[in-house]
């Protein structure tokens, strides 16, 4: 009968390390994949993130285009429930339209060569419509100090630039975004007859996040 020989010391050895660097391997297979796997899932909430904030900034711009509509629709010497300004005189606006000015006083703008002008170039050759940023020279005026807020109506006879959502009509403040939406007007003649541009912008709950969207309203004649 033939004897069966015993695994050597040697071989059995040889055996514990090569099971030692499959399982380690494996480890750091399964390491990689927890990584990708986690690194995904922080990518998905990122974008997600970014999207909601966008959404949104861009109900606040469509809350700031209402509330312009209403503004033009205001009556002579309104005072809406809530309003931290009156337009008095400024309206009805179809009788006003030379208060629109190209320093958009209490919003209120107006570009002459808006058809024109060059959007990449306005900042060295051309007059940037109101509408467009800062630095292409729009109107919209950032310094916030120098508008009325909520609980002050000490610049709202004389100032420039957006209307922070609420000033003239008492329409209530969007919550949780990092800055007010606002708006301007311009108005647009054609013919005999004018209708007017709105331009809103609205912030996230991260000032960076902006969207601007424009409407074309009518304002029926009295």
């Amino acid at each position: 009968m033939s004897r069966l020989s015993l695994p050597s010391a040697a071989r059995l050895e040889r055996q514990r390390g090569v099971a030692l660097i499959v399982a380690l391997a494996l480890i750091i297979a399964l390491a990689g994949m927890a990584l990708v796997g986690a690194r995904s899932a922080l990518l998905g909430e990122s974008v997600s993130r970014n999207q909601l904030d966008i959404q949104v900034a861009r109900q606040a711009a469509e809350a700031a285009l209402r509330d312009a509509e209403k503004d033009l629709m205001l009556a002579p010497g309104a005072a809406p429930a809530g309003a931290v300004c009156a337009r008095g005189d400024d309206r009805p606006v179809l009788n006003q339209i030379a208060r629109f000015t190209s320093a958009c006083r209490r919003g209120q703008c107006a570009t002459a060569d808006w058809q024109n002008t060059d959007y990449a170039a306005a900042a060295t050759t051309k007059v940037g419509e109101p509408w467009w940023p800062a630095e292409q020279g729009g109107q919209w005026n950032n310094d916030m100090s120098t508008k009325p807020t909520r609980t002050s109506a000490a610049a709202c006879a004389a100032f420039n630039g957006g209307v922070p959502l609420g000033v003239f009509t008492g329409a209530a403040a969007v919550t949780g975004v990092a800055r007010q939406p606002e708006y301007v007007i311009e108005p647009i003649r054609r013919g005999e007859s004018f209708f007017f541009r709105i331009t809103a912008r609205g912030f996230g709950y991260r000032s960076g996040t902006e969207v601007v969207m424009q409407s074309y309203f009518l304002v029926p004649a009295l």
